[in-house]
């Protein structure tokens, strides 16, 4: 089966699941099935910048924030804004739009922050981004806690129409996953690997490192936007911390146990760690089974995962996938010496 064979039927079998998902399965398979899009969208785009450029970010949930409130702000209803934002800017409080105008705002204002935040920070190396990049994060939340006027502070924002469905969270993920592949496996992705493997000798050969940084982490932003106005209308209400450190923990968990440098990658761990999750989540409230009675154990599921990360680090420490891909094609393809970048999604 040729290579766009397979995509296509499995374009087809993603369609016929957002379709009759809703109708035919409980609502619980639904709702994992929506975090796991959502969160493919956000940790994919995460490891565009973290896996591809090397350059390890840990301020891609600061990007997560503004776009859940920039889009939450821009659909909550007039009448709610005058209720629970009364004192939000007057051209604000006068408009709303469609949950499509406002993930698409939100995406484009994160970019445009990504820009402005990435220009400086793209110049540093190693640890020293990292804790940069925290720093942003870190301002983010402050920002959003101070600003009542547009978050309501630390309280719940609440009242967000609930837009995030399973087509829309599917159409999303794909788009996602097909935007990133073709940037990551063109001549700018093999200039990206190359600033990430060594940085003096892809200077050495002409690329120019800033602006290749730059723009993978602008690009990573944009889909941090959008997965944060998804997230935003598939929860429906929430707070500043509900985008901090154990957002972050989680996401960048998800992308080492995939394998930083891989978007199928970063897809497989976020169902191995959303799986095994809910199934101990589940667990851990006790459970019986004939005469065997366990009793709950609330804190367990943490610990398991934590022990489950620490096995994959101590023997896969470049994750399941490392810098391979899931290959869509035909494996006789890749037999005839085809490079695994022209040949992956």
């Amino acid at each position: 089966m040729t290579r766009w064979w397979r995509l296509g039927v499995g374009l087809v079998l993603l369609a016929l699941l957002a379709w009759l998902g809703p109708q035919f399965m409980p609502d619980y398979f639904v709702r994992v099935l929506i975090v796991m899009a959502v969160n493919v969208v956000l940790v994919s785009s995460l490891g565009l910048s973290n896996g591809f450029t090397g350059v390890f970010s840990l301020g891609h949930v600061g990007f997560v924030a503004l776009g859940a409130y920039s889009s939450a702000i821009l659909t909550l209803a007039l009448d709610k804004k005058l209720a629970y934002l009364p004192d939000l800017l007057g051209w604000l409080a006068q408009i709303q739009l469609g949950f499509l105008p406002a993930t698409l705002i939100a995406g484009l204002l994160c970019a445009l922050v990504g820009l402005i935040v990435g220009a400086p920070l793209m110049r540093l190396n190693g640890n020293y981004v990292s804790v940069a990049t925290l720093g942003f994060l870190i301002i983010v939340n402050v920002v959003l806690v101070n600003a009542e006027s547009f978050t309501r502070g630390a309280r719940t924002f609440t009242g967000i129409d609930t837009s995030t469905t399973l087509p829309w969270a599917l159409g999303w993920m794909v788009l996602t996953l097909l935007i990133l592949s073709r940037v990551a496996y063109s001549p700018f992705g093999r200039a990206m690997r190359a600033t990430r493997e060594d940085l003096i000798a892809a200077q050495g050969i002409g690329i120019r490192v800033l602006p290749t940084r730059l723009m993978a982490f602008i690009i990573g932003a944009f889909f941090a936007g959008v997965g944060g106005a998804l997230y935003a209308h598939y929860l429906g209400s929430f707070s500043p911390a509900t985008f901090y450190f154990a957002l972050m923990v989680t996401q960048l968990a998800m992308l080492v146990v995939g394998g930083q440098g891989s978007l199928t990658g970063a897809a497989v761990g976020v169902v191995l760690v959303t799986l095994l999750s809910e199934v101990l989540r589940n667990l851990e409230r006790g459970f019986s089974l004939g005469s065997l009675t366990l009793p709950p154990l609330y804190g367990v599921s943490q610990i398991v995962l934590g022990m489950v990360f620490i096995l994959v680090m101590v023997y896969r420490p470049s994750g399941l996938l490392g810098d391979r891909e899931l290959q869509l094609v035909d494996s006789s393809k890749a037999s005839q010496g085809a490079s695994p970048e022209q040949e992956a999604v």
